[in-house]
């Protein structure tokens, strides 16, 4: 195992479809040719699969770009951004690059996020609340019904963030009906990324889909030639790929299960995920010798105060995980 197994920070293990990466080694004969000054084929492309308006989808460098392209807009100036804690890092980091006040809000103890509490901490000086479903680091999943109360709940004023980082690991009956609430609640952004579940993480390709006002309102931010013109091929070629892409979705789904089942197995706390990693629940001091006895076997993990996230990679990096984790609780 002198490779060790990268599980930190939610890549899939495999690389791109064979088609996708034909479709990139053919893009670089243009290498010198720059890309658009401002994206407008990709979200053409990208609102014709969703079903929506062009004028609805803004670009971004990964869904990081396009958080900051956000907290850049809403999150600066002292602004309060009000979030979960622990959360994706991106969130606390760009709001205090921005110049806003992270907000965080405790999880609950089942390693969900508090959506009353969430509702509660808004004042008159938030500017944004984030949610994310599935959640990261958790893989915990918002329902619909929780959702919309939420939405129901913050004043029209404060703009929220609906992160849906993995929501390709989601089955389709579980998932929130966004574009019904995005007619309804025009304070309501929803981020998605082709990191994940695509594999393109290499190639920084994110969007939000929201209001067209809203979305002019982020696009301002966006860099000039910000987006590489691989991204465009490889988004085009991963939906012409689509069923490649959802049976490896699938096998990673077999195999996230097969990782919470035996991480339980050994009388470990880990909650139901809905996304490709799994969240082992552990005090600091305990996740602290878990996550030494994993980076002994050379397997990297993200720890964080209230326990350790695990991205799911292949069979053996189950293996790998699993045998070093026993190893510590027996």
């Amino acid at each position: 195992m002198s490779a060790g197994h990268r599980l930190q920070l939610n890549e899939i293990p495999y690389g791109p479809p064979d088609s996708v990466r034909d479709a990139l080694s053919r893009a670089l004969a243009s290498a010198n040719r720059y890309p658009e000054f401002f994206p407008q084929r990709l979200p053409r492309l990208i609102a014709e699969r969703l079903g929506c308006a062009p004028d609805r989808i803004v670009m971004g460098a990964g869904a990081t770009g396009v958080i900051m392209h956000i907290v850049q807009e809403f999150g600066s100036g002292g602004a309060e951004v009000v979030m979960a804690a622990p959360t994706f890092d991106g969130y606390p980091i760009l709001v205090s690059m921005a110049g806003g006040r992270p907000i965080a809000v405790p999880l609950t103890g089942d390693g969900r996020q508090d959506l009353p509490a969430l509702a509660a901490a808004v004042t008159e000086r938030t500017r944004l609340l984030v949610v994310c479903s599935p959640h990261n680091p958790t893989g915990t999943l918002v329902t619909p019904t929780e959702f919309e109360w939420l939405l129901r709940s913050v004043p029209a004023s404060v703009t929220v963030v609906l992160d849906e980082a993995y929501v390709d690991f989601v089955a389709a009956g579980d998932r929130i009906a966004v574009f019904d609430l995005l007619d309804r609640y025009p304070n309501l952004l929803v981020l998605r990324t082709f990191s994940k579940a695509y594999g393109l993480a290499a190639l920084r390709v994110g969007y939000a889909v929201g209001a067209p006002e809203i979305v002019e309102r982020i696009a301002r931010w966006q860099l000039p030639f910000g987006m590489t013109a691989l991204a465009e091929v490889a988004v085009r070629a991963c939906y012409e790929a689509e069923a490649e892409i959802e049976a490896r979705i699938a096998v990673l789904g077999a195999h996230r299960d097969r990782l919470t089942a035996g991480l339980r197995e050994l009388g470990l706390c880990v909650p139901d995920s809905y996304a490709n990693f799994s969240y082992l629940t552990l005090p600091a001091a305990e996740a602290d010798r878990v996550a030494t006895a994993l980076a002994g076997a050379d397997i990297h993990v993200k720890t964080y105060p209230t326990g350790i996230r695990i991205t799911v990679g292949d069979r053996p990096a189950t293996d790998a995980v699993l045998s070093a984790v026993r190893s510590t609780v027996q």
